[in-house]
């Protein structure tokens, strides 16, 4: 069964879930100080029912990671993901022209019913010069709060319209020309603490392996400092999405960047005609305890998109 959840908004800054004393999520919309680490919206932290972080925030490595969070790398020569940008032949560097920002307009809705929270959120992708390319829709619900399953969801979906009068093209590092290196679009930054995590993946795929595969889920399992704890991250794909614009491959790291992304131009660039749209729908479950495959599968069979 479902358990209340207790929204709080405070408008122009943040959306805040909590359920049984602990706060789940924190969407903040706000945006960032910093231009170089891409201003856009971001959820952290996110926990678990038993009140465990599972999200990492503005890390050493990379101050552009923040929580759970869309993004979009390489995009007709724009970056929307944050911090340096890969040039093939030279590899990273501070480009900070090339750095782009996804600003919120509003709230098209937004509606919390006991026990689920959804909103639709409207944003304008903006270029470093200032130029609009892109209108964004973005759909979040927050829903299945069970402290029986030890877990809730959050789902994810996003329709981006081409604005500008030219295509525009995404694609990723890999696209750029660096090997398993394809990472863009939805995208979770772990705690550092997550480092060495498991992976999982359907049948008997797992670990490194899931690096640039094809899969409908993907399970990411860390262990706590301080406390004798696991949580565990599920990563899933709406049906919908096998017929979207572009296939999509999973970026997964475990040592030392804890991280994964839906990644939607791992390998090859895709092109988004003038005036047309596409669409990708997510979703994000977080749980406390080490599940493994069974659990992992029990769960999504039993709640469906």
């Amino acid at each position: 069964m479902s358990a209340a959840i207790t929204v709080t908004h405070r408008h122009g800054d943040h959306v805040a879930v909590e359920a049984g004393g602990v706060q789940l999520m924190s969407y903040v919309y706000k945006p960032d100080p910093v231009a170089y680490e891409s201003r856009k919206p971001y959820t952290h932290p996110l926990r678990t029912l038993g009140g465990r972080r599972v999200s990492g925030y503005r890390p050493a490595d990379h101050r552009w990671h923040k929580g759970l969070q869309m993004t979009s790398s390489h995009l007709s020569g724009q970056n929307f993901w944050g911090g340096h940008t890969y040039v093939p032949g030279d590899w990273y560097q501070d480009l900070p022209e090339r750095v782009g920002s996804m600003r919120h307009d509003g709230f098209a809705g937004f509606t919390v019913d006991g026990d689920r929270l959804t909103f639709t959120e409207q944003l304008t992708w903006v270029a470093n010069s200032g130029e609009e390319w892109a209108r964004e829709r973005r759909d979040i619900v927050v829903h299945s709060v069970e402290p029986d399953e030890g877990a809730w969801a959050i789902d994810w979906a996003i329709e981006l319209t081409n604005i500008r009068d030219t295509p525009l093209a995404f694609g990723s590092p890999t696209t750029a020309g660096r090997e398993m290196a394809g990472y863009t679009g939805l995208h979770w930054r772990g705690p550092r603490e997550f480092s060495g995590g498991r992976i999982l993946g359907p049948g008997d795929l797992g670990g490194e392996e899931m690096m640039g595969r094809q899969a409908p889920w993907l399970a990411f399992v860390g262990e706590h400092d301080d406390v004798d704890a696991h949580s565990t991250l599920v990563f899933a794909h709406a049906p919908e999405n096998d017929a979207a614009i572009h296939e999509s491959h999973w970026f997964v790291r475990s040592r030392d960047t804890p991280t994964v992304a839906f990644s939607w131009a791992f390998f090859e660039e895709f092109a988004l005609p003038p005036g047309e749209s596409f669409a990708y729908r997510y979703r994000v479950v977080v749980a406390d305890g080490a599940w493994d495959r069974d659990r992992v599968t029990g769960y999504l069979d039993t709640h469906g998109f």
